[in-house]
């Protein structure tokens, strides 16, 4: 096969493609597509004419273990979907970060009423954000310092039919509940 400096090649026994920058008695010097050079042999390279993909849309497929396969495919992408398996307890829970820092750029003008407040609307919004969506498990990521916020979810909660549980220790530390809500509460 002849090779002229400017061809698009590529490797036949690697996954390099290039162009040919040099031709040198028996070797062929091509630059890949990552900028590095290479010296190969011709019979290790091929003249790459067109792409694969241009190729690929003007072929008519007559491997007929091939045809199979993309038979079985077409009619599996039409198959009846079936619901998950998964328990609700291997589900792992929505996490909210009530940090102040988290929730505000800047919390320059509020003192530690609107920032508590800025707190406990974001931790109710995401409750009911979670009864709408049926999502099973809240983690609230409060921290640990004063245990203001805590108390202040922890009267929160109250309002609504779920249970309460100190968050993962080995996760979260001590600055973390986990809430369980039920979907279907009977009255």
């Amino acid at each position: 096969m002849k090779f002229k400096i400017g061809d698009t090649v590529a490797v036949l026994d690697d996954v390099i493609k290039g162009k040919v920058i040099g031709i040198k008695n028996n070797a062929i010097s091509i630059e890949s597509s990552d900028g590095f050079s290479f010296d190969f042999l011709p019979n290790e390279l091929v003249v790459i004419k067109e792409s694969q993909s241009e190729l690929s849309k003007y072929s008519d497929i007559s491997n007929e273990n091939l045809l199979e396969k993309i038979n079985e495919s077409s009619t599996k992408k039409n198959a009846p979907k079936f619901k998950s398996v998964i328990k609700s307890d291997q589900i792992p829970p929505m996490e909210v970060d009530l940090h102040i820092h988290q929730l505000t750029e800047s919390t320059r003008g509020l003192d530690n009423y609107d920032m508590l407040n800025l707190q406990i609307e974001t931790a109710k919004h995401k409750i009911e954000y979670a009864i709408r969506n049926r999502i099973p498990k809240i983690v609230f990521i409060h921290g640990v310092g004063a245990g203001v916020l805590k108390t202040e979810l922890d009267f929160l909660f109250k309002n609504y039919h779920v249970d309460v549980y100190a968050a993962s220790f080995k996760k979260y530390g001590l600055g973390a509940t986990e809430i369980y809500i039920y979907q279907n509460p009977k009255k």
